[in-house]
């Protein structure tokens, strides 16, 4: 995170240490901690019955009718999407059937994504996919829990350097960082090669 900026007029204006803390500091984790385990547990317990339901894990007629309500363009008032593009996506997949395939995507990631929340795995990319959920529900006009959830996510993927601190990414992001650092390492000092033919 740039903990500074300098304005056109040559201005430094600095984040405010609580924010600089609040992303930051190993013990905000503890700020962190429940917060991501109760989203977690919401992903989870969306995705229960989800798997559960032959409407999702094999026909995947749940998801295909929330698309097809999704779409519909009402005579009066206005339609659930509010992008024509989105729409048109949507549409798409009906008409390819991909709500057989696309429903146990939703199920399983909705799993995976609380299941990596309250163990704190990649708690940045997780929350990352999750507000991804989020922002296709809503733009599907579904607004319930997701906005909130999605607002959640932000600060989480904002967070990702401690939000898992008290969690696998205690382990996971150090090495994570010494895996990068390596293959920097290794590009930088790796001798640059002569162009075939520039030999003398």
């Amino acid at each position: 995170m740039v903990n500074a900026i300098t304005t056109r007029k040559g201005e430094v204006v600095k984040t405010p240490s609580f924010i600089t803390t609040l992303f930051n500091h190993p013990l905000a984790g503890l700020i962190w901690l429940p917060v991501r385990v109760w989203l977690g547990w919401q992903w989870i317990s969306a995705s229960l019955h989800k798997l559960e339901s032959p409407a999702w894990m094999q026909t995947g007629e749940a998801l295909k009718g929330f698309w097809t309500k999704a779409v519909v363009i009402p005579e009066t008032g206005n339609p659930a999407i509010h992008y024509a593009w989105y729409r048109d996506f949507l549409q798409f997949m009906l008409s390819t059937q991909a709500y057989t395939w696309f429903a146990k995507l939703v199920a399983v990631g909705e799993f995976l994504v609380g299941l990596t929340l309250i163990l704190g795995i990649f708690t940045g990319f997780a929350a990352l996919m999750g507000g991804l959920m989020n922002w296709n529900f809503m733009m599907a006009g579904s607004a319930s829990v997701n906005p909130m959830f999605f607002a959640i996510s932000v600060l989480l993927v904002l967070a990702w350097k401690i939000a898992g601190y008290f969690g696998a990414d205690y382990f996971l992001v150090p090495w994570l960082g010494s895996l990068l650092n390596r293959k920097k390492e290794k590009v930088e000092k790796s001798p640059l090669r002569s162009p075939r033919g520039a030999e003398a």
